[in-house]
This record gives C-alpha cells, sequence and structure tokens, in this order.
C-alpha cells in the first residue's frame, strides 16, 4: 500500500457504551483479548499509522476502568467525555479535536471501540480510496446470506435482494465539519442515528461503501469475543 497516497486524518473513539449484552462484570472494551483489553487493541490499530494526526477516545464521565490502562498515559491519546448516545459521544470527540487543531475539511475516522481487529490493509484502502471524495464513506461488506423481512407476526413477509444490502463496518471516514453539522441537525430533529453515515444520510449525502474485510467483526456477544480468540490463537 506504500504506493498509496493516503491524506492525514484524525481519529475520534467513541467508548462510553456498557455493553449490556455481553452480560459481562464490566463494559465491554474493556474486557481481556490476547493479553490486553479490546480498547487497547483498537487503539492499536491507529496510533502508529504515519498519517494519524490526533486521537480521542470518548469515554463515560466515572468511568473506573479507562486509568487503570496503561495507555490512559499515552500522549497520543485525548479524552473526551462522553454521552448516553453515540453521536453525542462523536461530538464530544469532535469537539476535542477542534481544540487540538483540526479544522473544517479534516478528514476524520470514527471507529467503534469494540471492533479491535481492523485491518491496516483495510484501513489504508479506505484512506486512500475517499481522499478526494466530496462525501466519505465507510467500510462494509456485502451481505452473503439470504434476507427476510419479517412481520409483526415473526413470518416472513418477503426475501430482500442481497445485492444491494451492505453491512455497515468502521472506521466511517468524513470531514469534521459536515459530520459534525449532519449529527448536530439528526440530534435536534429526532432522528435515530446508528452510525455516522447515517446522520450523513439524514443530511441528504450518499457516502461511499469501501468493501473490508468481513472478519473486523464488532464485538456485540460472547460468542464473538470467543470466536475472536480462537481466531488469533491459531
Amino acid at each position: 500500500m506504500s504506493a498509496l497516497r493516503l491524506p492525514p486524518f484524525w481519529v475520534v473513539i467513541p467508548a462510553a457504551g456498557v455493553g449490556s449484552r455481553m452480560r459481562a462484570d464490566r463494559p465491554k472494551q474493556y474486557l481481556e483479548l490476547g493479553g490486553q483489553t479490546i480498547l487497547e487493541h483498537t487503539l492499536d490499530r491507529f496510533l502508529d499509522h504515519p498519517q494519524l494526526q490526533g486521537l480521542v477516545v470518548s469515554l463515560a464521565e466515572q468511568d473506573p476502568y479507562w486509568p487503570e490502562l496503561q495507555c490512559a498515559a499515552d500522549p497520543r491519546i485525548c479524552r473526551a467525555t462522553g454521552g448516553s448516545e453515540r453521536a453525542d459521544s462523536v461530538l464530544a470527540g469532535l469537539q476535542v479535536l477542534s481544540g487540538l487543531g483540526a479544522n473544517e475539511e479534516d478528514w476524520v475516522l470514527v471507529h467503534d471501540a469494540a471492533r479491535p481487529n481492523l485491518a491496516l490493509d483495510d484501513l489504508n484502502s479506505l484512506l486512500a480510496t475517499l481522499a478526494d471524495d466530496p462525501v466519505g464513506g465507510l467500510l462494509a461488506v456485502p451481505a452473503r446470506d439470504t434476507l427476510k423481512r419479517a412481520g409483526a407476526d415473526g413470518r416472513v413477509q418477503e426475501t430482500v435482494d442481497r445485492s444491494v444490502i451492505w453491512q455497515a463496518f468502521t472506521p466511517q471516514m468524513f470531514r469534521l465539519g459536515s459530520l459534525r453539522a449532519a449529527l448536530m441537525d439528526a440530534l435536534t430533529s429526532g432522528v435515530a442515528v446508528t452510525d455516522e453515515a447515517s446522520a450523513l444520510e439524514w443530511a441528504g449525502h450518499h457516502p461511499r461503501l469501501i468493501e473490508g474485510r468481513a472478519d473486523n467483526l464488532k464485538i456485540t456477544r460472547p460468542e464473538d469475543l470467543t470466536w475472536l480468540q480462537q481466531r488469533w490463537q491459531s
């Protein structure tokens, strides 16, 4: 990937969630994987990248786990106080980036705290492909399985054409100014934004889909963590 032109970028990691579906004694980003927490692995995917300008992790205000991590003292990482919703945490991170010198036209990558298996080739592909894009975009994977639309009674209503369906991953890459404006407008309008791309879509934009690896999974349930542990061991 050395021949690719990779633009400078900033990173926001929203990590204020509790991850209740993991049924663990702590938020899922602080569960151990291969000798480190999931969050530490996620941060490591960006920290040594030569084009990284700065990184902000948005944490719960009373997070007792972060200060225990060695990376909490890393000068390359800044902390923001996250909110109750993902969009609130991302907005808080964007505010900190502005204080660090990021401008409105700078690229910002937002990445899930519990997505620690991001491949460097995927990251560089995203950066290179979107370097001059007018909107931005996200890593994603085309749907592989047959998809069904269910009714309220739990029965199949129709089979969905999977050729036009993609599963959205992260990082998602947008200009700081346009991302902040889209998130703020969506929140003001009461629109549920489950990722950054949905906020840009609400604002009338069409983010670009960049195909990435399917193993860039988000750890959501216990079996996800087990699968990734087994994969890394092998």
